[in-house]
């Protein structure tokens, strides 16, 4: 191999953290010269070293990268990369897609382990993808991205596999401490929050024996206004407000023993937590109600999309729709949660290093818990005794973006409520998640140097993962309260300057727990899934003068089960709930298995010293959803007789199987600057798709119906395809200035019956994305702007309320400036979405989607959901002890 300058280009261990040491520190020693670049543009270096000196198509991400960025996560730090786009979800990076890949389709580990993970609301189904918004940048040590496959690589992700590294004690200076503490606040989200940090590691003289604690707190309120509409209710438009209490704790123990040179053991605990209580504000207007309604347009699929409201007038409902009709009155609804997700990994591992052989191993377990722990609504409507607002002017939903024109303000006081309220009985209810792994790996690697054979390694990996749902109604006794006691002042719903009653969420949920008298488990609500994998691989390594590479075969074994409750038509004993009508007492056990080999070869050509080409082939697999592979029933003996469905799934779908190639060429010149272009395509196979037949006879009388279901039945019969090309350049000039620009463009195309919007497109997968940065920096000073755009992509949660709309381009320019105050002190200020970008969403498939389900309101281009843009403002400081 073509050897260069011996150059280290490193991190400096002071920057614990993300806390920030004084750009472009220069030590020298006299048996090796090492150059230590530290600030923005080291940062930089380093992952740029990363990348050339790997075999694999690698990027990277440094902790004073994740640190110096303007970002709340390390989702958000991961968009930065090439190929790599965030989902963005309640003020945070959440989800990330790697070259148009679903997230579920990306693999995130741990140190080199899975990680579990689940959500907070019950509402969005468990995936196999990882929720970033649970991960402090502050703990993290840095961040690799494979985006080829390889044999000794975890199976899994087919977009990629992110690998996220914390710290260890011996790798560090003994008595090493840092604290940070940041201040943030938003232009909506106008509350300041406060997050601190810090890191201290120890180890004794001898370096035999260290201990790490790393600890984040962060404590906010996030606010989300904006405009949704379902058009269910008589055209309803709801200017919306979103509040959320975001507490998020983690802790990071790690702790290092190694007797001798050869032999080390490692202990690490991570603790992710975070508590996620929120309450969900809607005020209805019915724009379509009554006969001074003139609707002006409409689109393909039927729906009025720009009407206008004159003379309204207040109906005559009477209390519990015992009479009357309603008139232009609006209406509004809170919806209440208590909701967290946590994320628990402990991990053992041992290395030892014998003579010309290598084995290390590992033991562990990860377990995350989610959903929302309890739910509850208030209400406020003419047929509850309220007297409400009223609705009149127009709308205008011609565009991505309803435009919403009053002529009468529909804000509303206590005075519009009635002088009690209580909860709403049918919505109290309580969907807890859980997700759990148990893993045990060895790993064994044999210097071989027999011909261009420089290495063989292999090993074997076994894991026993679970999924488990619940869903629990509560019933209750309505307790009325003074109105004004579940409320407390008057804030914004929406974003046109409507007011309304600010709900206090403590209070609601405490008058609905005074109010329970029980809690009956929901059959079709339960479901367990356990997969249990056995893996074993090969893998050789090789040499021949600038050609390297590496190349072998990875097998998986899955056996998998799954537990539900049959809706067979049960007799229901007496005082079942309606739920759980006709669904079997007796739990069934479903099983199923399959297997199968991936190979993989990656090759490294240095043309010259500063050219690099490389190419790879591998295959690798993404495991089927968890919720394609259960059953579920909707409609049963509710007294709609138009309604019945059935979503077959099954445990034994395949996983989905990507055959991939890249070839990519890299320039390297002067001091961790690059130019490079990498070409890749992926085909999938075995893409689950659904075939949906309606008037079917399945063996089940419904009371209203009969034995007529709509039936959807998942099988494994599409394919998929990616291509696309990544564009990247980085340089640094010699007067502190630089810059850093990469592009994707990525063409995805899936099988459009795999989804119920007949859509083929992957979730989540923009054609076009890039990443703009420009910094410069001194010895006391430095500066960086970052725009990050993607084009539209379309995000699928699931659900007929949710369900499937695309996300309108985004664009976020982010700006960050720090002071190297002292030695010691930094000091940080950061604005992110300084430009504030709007969150658009709107119903992107056609008109005939009806057909599978789809509702008008995600159809045809309506505007279903847009929200509020919002700039972020940090004030941070960091010390080095």
């Amino acid at each position: 191999m073509l050897k260069r300058n011996k150059l280290a280009l490193s991190i400096s261990a002071a920057v614990l953290s993300g806390g920030l040491m004084a750009p472009l520190a220069v030590a020298q020693e006299d048996a090796l010269e090492e150059i230590t670049v530290t600030g923005i543009r080291g940062a930089l270096q380093d992952a740029v070293n990363i990348k050339r000196d790997a075999t694999d198509l690698v990027d990277a991400v440094s902790a004073e990268d994740v640190g110096k960025f303007p970002d709340s996560d390390v989702g958000e730090a991961l968009g930065r990369i090439p190929g790599i786009t965030v989902g963005r979800a309640f003020g945070q990076g959440a989800s990330v897609s790697i070259r148009g890949a679903a997230p579920s389709m990306t693999l995130t580990q741990l140190n080199g382990q899975n990680v579990a993970s689940t959500g907070w609301f019950d509402q969005i189904p468990v995936d196999r993808s990882f929720n970033y918004s649970l991960l402090p940048a502050e703990l993290i040590g840095g961040i690799e991205v494979y985006k080829s496959s390889r044999a000794d690589l975890n199976e899994g992700g087919i977009g990629g596999t992110v690998i996220v590294n914390t710290r260890k004690p011996l790798d560090l200076d003994a008595n090493t401490a840092w604290i940070g503490t940041t201040a943030r606040v938003g232009t909506i989200s106008d509350e300041v929050a406060p997050e601190v940090s810090g890191l201290y590691s120890w180890k004794n003289d001898e370096e035999t024996f260290g201990v790490l604690v790393a600890a984040a707190k962060e404590d906010r309120e996030y606010v989300r206004r904006g405009t949704e509409s379902d058009y269910r209710w008589w055209g309803d438009v709801a200017p919306t407000t979103f509040i959320q209490d975001q507490e998020r704790t983690a802790l990071d123990v790690t702790l290092q023993y190694a007797p001798t040179e050869e032999l080390s053991f490692t202990l690490h605990a991570m603790s992710l937590d975070m508590q996620a209580d929120n309450s969900n504000t809607s005020l209805y207007l019915f724009t379509l109600n009554g006969d001074n309604v003139t609707c002006n347009t409409t689109n393909a699929a039927g729906l009025c999309t720009s009407s206008t409201t004159t003379n309204s007038q207040f109906g005559d409902l009477e209390i519990g729709w015992a009479g009357g009709a309603l008139g232009n009155e609006t209406f509004i609804q809170t919806w209440g949660r208590k909701s967290s997700m946590s994320s628990d990994t402990f991990d053992f591992g041992t290395e030892y290093e014998g003579d010309g052989f290598r084995v290390s191993g590992n033991i562990g377990s990860t377990k995350a818990e989610g959903g929302t722990d309890f739910t509850t609504n208030f209400q406020h409507f003419p047929s509850l005794g309220d007297t409400m607002s009223l609705w009149e002017g127009s709308i205008d939903a011609t565009g991505n973006e309803i435009i919403i024109n009053p002529t009468l303000d529909p804000s509303l006081t206590l005075d519009d409520y009635a002088a009690t309220t209580s909860p709403q009985g049918w919505a109290v209810g309580s969907g807890p998640a859980q997700d759990e792994e148990t893993y045990a790996q060895v790993d064994v690697e044999f210097d071989l140097n027999v011909g261009v054979l420089t290495s063989f390694k292999t090993g074997a990996r076994w894991t026993d993962h679970d999924v488990n749902r619940r869903s629990f109604t509560g019933q209750i006794t309505p307790q009325q309260v003074s109105t004004s006691d579940v409320y407390s002042g008057i804030y914004e719903v929406g974003q046109n300057g409507f007011t309304a009653p600010k709900p206090d969420l403590d209070a609601m949920v405490a008058v609905t727990r005074n109010s329970l008298d029980q809690w009956v488990e929901e059959r079709a609500g339960y479901s367990d899934l356990n997969e249990e994998n056995t893996a074993l691989y090969g893998m050789f390594t090789f040499e021949s003068g600038a050609l390297t590479g590496n190349f072998g075969l990875r097998y998986i074994s899955t056996d998998v089960t799954r537990t539900q409750y049959d809706l067979d038509g049960t007799e229901p004993m007496d005082g079942e709930i309606a739920a759980n009508v006709g669904y079997s007492y007796a739990l069934s056990n479903y099983g199923a298995d399959y297997s199968d080999v991936l190979p993989s070869a990656t090759v490294r050509y240095e043309l010259s010293e500063d050219v690099v080409l490389r190419a790879s082939a591998s295959q690798a697999i993404s495991r089927p959803n968890y919720d394609d592979m259960l059953v579920a029933y909707n409609g049963f003996a509710d007294d709609n007789e138009l309604n019945q469905q059935l979503r077959v799934g099954s445990e034994g779908l395949l996983p989905m199987k990507a055959t991939s190639a890249d070839i990519a060429i890299e320039y390297y010149y002067g001091d961790g600057n690059l130019v490079s272009a990498t070409y890749f395509v992926k085909s999938i196979d075995d893409f689950v798709t659904s075939d949906i037949m309606t008037d079917q006879q399945i063996g089940l009388e419904d009371p209203a119906a009969g034995d007529v279901w709509a039936v959807e039945t998942l099988k494994n019969s599409g394919g998929a395809d990616i291509q696309g090309l990544e564009l990247q350049i980085q340089h640094a000039f010699d007067n502190g200035f630089g810059v850093a620009a990469n592009y994707t463009y990525t063409d995805a195309e899936a099988p459009s019956e795999a989804f119920m919007d007949q859509l083929p497109l992957f979730t989540e997968s923009s054609e076009h994305a890039y990443n703009l940065v420009g910094y410069w920096e001194n010895d006391t000073f430095s500066a960086r702007a970052a725009y990050n755009f993607r084009s539209e992509y379309l995000i699928r949660d699931g659900g007929f309320w949710y369900g499937n709309r695309m996300h309108d381009d985004f664009g976020s320019l982010d700006l960050s400036l720090y002071w190297y105050a002292t030695e010691n002190l930094d000091v940080t200020f950061e604005a992110i979405n300084v430009l504030e970008e709007d969150d658009i969403q709107f119903g992107a498939a056609d008109a005939s989607s009806s057909a599978t389900g789809m509702k008008g309101s995600l159809q045809e281009g309506f505007p279903a959901w847009s929200f509020q843009g919002e700039a972020v403002y940090q004030l941070g400081a960091s010390y080095k002890f």
